[in-house]
């Protein structure tokens, strides 16, 4: 019987969900520090667009990446439902900003397919998944490939 439970929890994921637009996606909830509500960040001069800027959590200059532009979709425009997840991957860390967190999942590996063929390579290199939950269908971003190089970002 303790195989059998050990076996069971080894097959569960915990995710964290989120919205963007109209779109849900889902990181890790091991990767995630801390979620906190929008504070303007600090632009940096010639950085990406989708980084935008810094704030200072705590003492620490934490960057502050949008998700959106990140993946390609309209930027996000900020309001009071706006959320930064920070979250650590590559020994760093970074804020995710986007439109609201919506759930904590817990669900098994098995359900996550993996990223459709017909995804370009943009795509399938920073989703890790798919899983259809409730009628929604959920992208699971990869953290450790979401984050920009340092070397691209300080070039």
């Amino acid at each position: 019987m303790t195989d059998l439970v050990a076996q069971t929890s080894h097959d569960q994921i915990e995710l964290v969900s989120f919205r963007i637009g109209e779109q849900e996606f889902c990181v890790d909830i091991m990767a995630v520090r801390e979620i906190r509500g929008w504070a303007p960040a600090t632009p940096l001069p010639q950085t990406p667009p989708y980084m935008r800027g810094v704030i200072n959590l705590r003492g620490a200059v934490l960057p502050i990446l949008d998700l959106a532009v990140r993946l390609e979709l309209p930027a996000t425009e900020p309001s009071a439902r706006s959320v930064i997840i920070v979250i650590a991957a590559d020994n760093r860390l970074v804020g995710l900003l986007v439109d609201a967190v919506s759930d904590i999942l817990s669900v098994s590996r098995a359900a996550i397919q993996p990223t459709p063929d017909v995804a370009c390579d943009r795509v399938r290199s920073f989703v890790r998944g798919l899983m259809s939950i409730d009628g929604r269908m959920i992208s699971q971003i990869a953290v450790d490939r979401i984050l920009p190089d340092v070397e691209a970002i300080a070039a």
